[in-house]
């Protein structure tokens, strides 16, 4: 069963924030190369919602999209809520994750 997906403005918020960064840092490719990892890891969800670990919040599960990007997530009957993006690197929450 593929589970509707539904994305939240806060997550696109960040999602935008990011490859903004990306694209004045490290170029164009880079960001593009983030966007497909986003994408990939969102339609493997649809397929396999309980991938991501529980985390301290109800009901809301996380699955890593690099090394420095954590996604967010929260599964309702059959749809699944894309919550939120962070950054995992302690110092760097303030400019991109939180």
């Amino acid at each position: 069963m593929a589970y509707e997906i539904v994305i939240k403005k806060r997550f696109t918020n960040k999602l935008l924030g990011v490859l903004d960064y990306l694209k004045k840092e490290w170029g164009t490719e880079v960001a593009h190369v983030f966007l497909v990892k986003v994408r990939t890891r969102i339609y493997a969800l649809q397929s396999h919602p309980y991938i991501g670990a529980l985390t301290s919040a109800r009901n809301v599960r996380s699955t890593l999209i690099t090394r420095h990007n954590r996604l967010y997530y929260r599964i309702d009957k059959n749809k699944i809520f894309i919550l939120n993006l962070y950054d995992t690197r302690r110092k760097n929450r303030g400019k991109l994750g939180s």
